[in-house]
């Protein structure tokens, strides 16, 4: 993937961050903030597969009230609840 195709992944994966709640709006725009523009490929793939979850569960997930739903992900929530 050149840089002009990882630009356009890390924009969409900016505006997928737009939430809900808004204590998970607030956790993904520091999370972005430190972390979008050095997550190489692999690692904006698995933020995107983040994404999928359902608000209520990913804020759990990230405040550490739940376990990640599989280790590939782990990584991410890790990153997410050191903010």
């Amino acid at each position: 993937m050149n840089e002009e195709q990882l630009t356009k992944v890390r924009e969409r994966a900016r505006w997928h961050s737009r939430r809900g709640l808004l204590e998970l709006d607030l956790l993904l725009e520091k999370f972005l903030a430190l972390r979008l523009e050095l997550m190489d490929e692999a690692e904006l793939q698995l933020y995107d597969e983040v994404l999928l979850l359902p608000d209520n569960e990913l804020l759990d997930i990230a405040m550490g009230r739940k376990a990640p739903p599989d280790d590939r992900t782990g990584a991410i929530f890790a990153q997410l609840r050191a903010l």
